[in-house]
Formats: C-alpha cells, structure tokens, sequence
C-alpha cells in the first residue's frame, strides 16, 4: 500500500487531519442537501432560490475537493463516505417533502452557522499546527460566511 510523505510531524497531521476530516464531513453533506433543497423547493422566490443553491452546492463542492486534497498532501486519508457523513457532519438533517422557500432560508442560515463553527474551530485547531491547511480553513470559511450573509438577507 502506498503511503504518502508529509510535511508535517506526527502530532501536527493529527490535529490538521481531524480538522480536514470534519471540514470534509460537513461541506459533503452540505452539498447534498443543498441539491435536495434545490429539488423540493417550492414557493414564491422558487428560481431565484434554485439558482442561489446550485451556487452553494457548486461553490461547496469545490471546497471539499481542495481540503479532501490537502488531506491527501499532509499524509492523511480524507473520509467523505455516506457512512461517516451520516455520523459525524454537524448539518442538521434536512425535509424529505417539498419545503417552502422561506423554511428553506432559515434552514440554511441554521446550516451554514453550524458549519461556519466548526471551520472556526479547525481555524483555532491549526494555527500552530499548520498554516497551510488553516489558510484553506479560513477560505472556506470566507466563502460560506458570503453565503450565509446572502441567505440572511433573505429571511
């Protein structure tokens, strides 16, 4: 099996790699749910909300790509499996049914705030351990906050 060299010690890629790890997790699961709010959505702002979720899930998924691939480049399997997405993302479980278009704003100024937290919290986890991967951290914190002030503004 091959193992990839990092940059990092021992101590230094386990904490980076937790962080990665949990990041990867959320926005995973925060692209799925945003195409099955974009798929259920019903209501009076259905398009203008459609287009804004294929913005989320497009801008997310790019985002979870980089940080899967930083994993990969520090020595550290990323896990964005079905399985551990279900167990470990911190966004709340969204409808199933078709949702009206201001349920699916506040559910993702919810969603977005939760996963905004605990890139926060990678943020503070990395300072010291790797700037690299806590530079990425901080981008997609910058780019979820956009979205959240944009979900805002809606409500």
């Amino acid at each position: 099996m091959r193992q990839y060299t990092s940059p990092l010690d021992e101590h230094a890629k386990t904490v980076v790699g937790t962080a990665l790890n949990r990041a990867l997790v959320d926005l995973v699961d925060l692209s799925l749910v945003a195409k099955q709010a974009h798929w259920n959505l019903v209501g009076r702002r259905f398009r203008s909300l459609h287009l804004q979720l294929d913005e989320v899930v497009d801008q997310v998924r790019l985002l979870a790509d980089d940080i899967a691939e930083r994993a990969v480049t520090i020595g550290v399997p990323p896990d964005g499996r079905a399985a551990t997405v279900a167990e470990r993302s911190a966004v709340p479980e969204h409808p199933a049914q078709w949702v009206q278009d201001t349920d699916v704003v506040d559910y993702f100024v919810t969603a977005l705030t939760a996963v905004i937290g605990r890139l926060r919290e990678g943020i503070a986890q990395t300072e010291t351990a790797d700037v690299v991967s806590q530079d990425m951290l901080i981008g997609a914190t910058a780019a979820l906050e956009k979205h959240l002030w944009m979900f805002q503004a809606e409500s």
